[in-house]
Parts: C-alpha cells; sequence; structure tokens
C-alpha cells in the first residue's frame, strides 16, 4: 500500500508543471531577457568602462580580454556602447509598442462597436494600412516628423497600429455576442460600462501576447531606422546607430557591425521566442 502512495506521490510530482521560466527552450531566451533587463537598470553591473570614453591608443582593437566587443575608430569601448544603448533601444521600442496598443485598442473597438456606417469606415482604413509594410508607413512618418528618439518611437508605433486593431476588432466582435454581455444589456447597464467593464479587459488578453512579440519586431524596426540615418544618429549609443556607424569600418574592422547586430538578432530572436511561448501557455498551457 505504502509503495502505491509513494508511486502515486512521485507520479503527481512528475506531472506537476514547472514555473514558465525553467521550461526547455524557454529558458536561454528568458535568461537573455533578464541581462537586457539589468542594461536597462544597472549598466554598470555589465561594464566598467564609460561609454563615452575616447582611448587614442586603443583605436579600433579587436575583442580581447579587457574589450569584449573591441574598440571603435574612437577608441570607445564597443561592449560598454552596446550595454548602455540597450536602454534607449528598448525604451524606443516599448515606447512604440505601448502607441500601437493604446492606438489599436481604441481604433479596433470603434470599427467593431461603432454604427455600420462608421465601423465599415474604419475597418477600410485598417485594410488599407495593413496593405502597406510597417517600415513604408514608419518612414513616412520620419519623412513628415523628421529623425530623433522621440520622432522614431512615433513613427514605429503608428505604423503598427493597424494589426493591434485589426486583432482588437475580432476579439470585440466575439465578446460582444457573448452571454456575460448579453447580461449585462438585458441589467440595462449603461453602453460605456459595459465597454469598460466587460468588453475591452476581456478583448485586450490576447494583445498582451501579440504586444510581447510587438516589442521584438519595434527593435528590429527602430535599428533599422537608425541604421538608415532616419532615426537616432551618432554618436548616441542606440544600436541600430551603431551598426551605421560600424558598417564605414566592416574592411578593417568587422566587429564594430557584426557583434552589435548579434545583439539585436538574440534580442529579436529572445523577446519573439518568449511571447510565442506564453502565447501557447495562453492557449494550451503547455509549458513544453
Amino acid at each position: 500500500m505504502s509503495n502505491v502512495v509513494l508511486a502515486a506521490g512521485g507520479q503527481e510530482r512528475a506531472t506537476r508543471k514547472r514555473p514558465i521560466w525553467l521550461s526547455f527552450g524557454l529558458f536561454i531566451p528568458f535568461a537573455f531577457v533578464v541581462v537586457l533587463g539589468v542594461a536597462v537598470w544597472m549598466p554598470q553591473w555589465l561594464s566598467s568602462f564609460d561609454p563615452e570614453a575616447v582611448d587614442p591608443n586603443a583605436i579600433l582593437l579587436p575583442p580581447d580580454a579587457a574589450h569584449w566587443f573591441g574598440t571603435d575608430e574612437l577608441g570607445r569601448d564597443l561592449f560598454s556602447r552596446v550595454v548602455y544603448g540597450t536602454s534607449q533601444s528598448l525604451t524606443i521600442s516599448i515606447g512604440a509598442t505601448l502607441i500601437a496598443s493604446i492606438g489599436g485598442i481604441v481604433l479596433g473597438t470603434a470599427a467593431a462597436l461603432a454604427p455600420r456606417p462608421i465601423g465599415r469606415l474604419l475597418l477600410r482604413i485598417i485594410d488599407i494600412l495593413l496593405a502597406f509594410p510597417e517600415m513604408l508607413l514608419a518612414l513616412l512618418v520620419i519623412a513628415v516628423l523628421g529623425r530623433g528618439p522621440a520622432n522614431t518611437l512615433l513613427a514605429v508605433g503608428l505604423a503598427s497600429i493597424a494589426s493591434y486593431a485589426r486583432l482588437i476588432r475580432s476579439q470585440v466582435l466575439q465578446i460582444k455576442l457573448s452571454g456575460y454581455v448579453e447580461h449585462a444589456v438585458a441589467l440595462g447597464e449603461h453602453p460605456w460600462t459595459i465597454i469598460r467593464r466587460h468588453i475591452v479587459p476581456n478583448a485586450i488578453r490576447p494583445l498582451l501576447i501579440l504586444a510581447t512579440i510587438g516589442v521584438g519586431s519595434s527593435v528590429l524596426s527602430a535599428s533599422a531606422l537608425s541604421f538608415l540615418g532616419l532615426g537616432v544618429v551618432p554618436p548616441a549609443a542606440e544600436w541600430g546607430a551603431l551598426l551605421a556607424n560600424g558598417r564605414n569600418f566592416l574592411d578593417i574592422a568587422p566587429w564594430t557591425s557584426l557583434l552589435p547586430a548579434t545583439v539585436v538578432a538574440l534580442s529579436v530572436i529572445s523577446i519573439t521566442l518568449l511571447g510565442r511561448r506564453l502565447q501557447t501557455l495562453l492557449a494550451t498551457g503547455d509549458l513544453r
């Protein structure tokens, strides 16, 4: 009898779900995102060099034990500049995702609940925006507003609104026909109360996962704009600006672009994998 109890207990422990950060396939991207968080809040923990300190005796040094990513054309430690540039890059990406999310909630909810003529018009606007690549829309906003960190944030955010709005609209249309919304209508609740308490909170749940993935996409878009000279420009230590500056030395010092590009790629992949796994968790509860 005791053996049966022990076996049952062992089986229960074996089937018990592990914490999300310990699931295989998620630990590495989760750990990398944690490192990014440390780089944002406590960059001095990762690098002891001043990212703006110029050393004429250390110009374009290759990676070594002292300078993990080598140095740039002014002798500045490249690893330090990547670490300290994390804050600006992620601030732009997260801010752009917030703009896209809020704009998507407003536009998508209005397209689903507005009177039919207005709803159809808003839906056509969303479809037209989705027909254009997000980068093209961002370039259009930059052309109007000019370059700079704030305009880059705004451009990337505005270019992403349509994809969020489409998702919110479909969620709102489903929730509008749900039993608890019909019950609230039958009880005579005010329409704005129904929207605020019942429709929007339930419609934005899938948006949280899309926003996590969207941060990775925004990192790539913001870096691309800076690389083209239309976003943040040198001497700022933003990732795209570092890539743009390093391309001038690819022949003699390829690490000045390749290593920051690797950080950008790993950041996008890690954030996207984390969002995808959270999406799977939300849908099925399966961590594997």
